[in-house]
C-alpha cells in the first residue's frame, strides 16, 4: 500500500477495502475523510485557499484543513499529521460530528465521503505549505456564512455542504 491509497468504507464507517486516491475520486466510491475547522480566541475561523495546482477544487476557499487517513492510520493521528503538513502547526482537536455526502467536482471527479469533522483552537499564524494552500485568512463566522450564501462559487463544494448541514453544531463548538 502507498500513501496514494485511501480507505473505502460503508455507510456505517466500517472499513471495506482500499483504493487508489485518484481512481476512488473518478469512480465516486465512499471513503473515509476528515475536515478540520480551527478557530481563534475571537471566534474567527481560519480558512485556506486551496493551491491552484491541486488536482481538484484549486483556487477555492475551504476549511482549515481536510484530507484522508492513510491505510492503517487512525483518524485521530491523521488529523494532527495532516494539519502540520498543510498548515504548519498543530493544536488540540475534538470531533464534533460526521456526515456523508456525494457531489461532483471539477475535472470529472466526485467526492463521496464519510467526513469526520474536528474543531480546534489556535491563535497564531500558520506556516502554510504552498503545495497545499496559496493563502489563508481569519474570518468572522457570521461573515463567512453570509459570504458563502452570496458567493458560493468561491468555496469548495464540501465546505458549503458542511456549513449548510451542520452550521448550528459548528457554532455551538466555537
Amino acid at each position: 500500500m502507498t500513501d496514494k491509497n485511501i480507505i473505502l468504507v460503508d455507510e456505517s464507517n466500517k472499513e471495506i477495502g482500499y483504493g487508489e486516491k485518484l481512481q476512488v475520486h473518478q469512480e465516486g466510491k465512499l471513503h473515509r475523510a476528515f475536515s478540520i475547522l480551527v478557530f481563534n480566541v475571537n471566534g474567527e475561523i481560519m480558512l485556506q485557499k486551496r493551491a491552484k495546482s491541486k488536482y481538484h477544487s484549486g483556487g477555492l476557499w475551504t476549511n482549515t484543513c481536510c484530507s484522508h487517513p492513510r491505510v492503517g492510520e487512525k483518524t485521530e493521528l491523521a488529523i494532527h499529521r495532516r494539519l502540520k503538513e498543510e498548515m504548519g502547526f498543530d493544536c488540540n482537536l475534538k470531533e464534533v460530528f460526521s456526515f456523508i455526502y456525494k457531489t461532483q467536482l471539477d475535472h470529472s471527479l466526485f467526492e463521496h465521503e464519510f467526513d469526520h469533522v474536528f474543531i480546534g483552537r489556535f491563535d497564531n499564524e500558520p506556516k502554510i505549505n504552498p503545495e497545499e494552500a496559496d493563502i489563508w485568512q481569519w474570518i468572522k463566522f457570521s461573515d463567512l456564512k453570509k459570504d458563502i450564501q452570496e458567493n458560493p462559487d468561491n468555496y469548495t463544494v464540501w465546505f458549503q455542504i458542511m456549513m449548510k448541514k451542520n452550521c448550528d453544531l459548528i457554532e455551538e463548538n466555537i
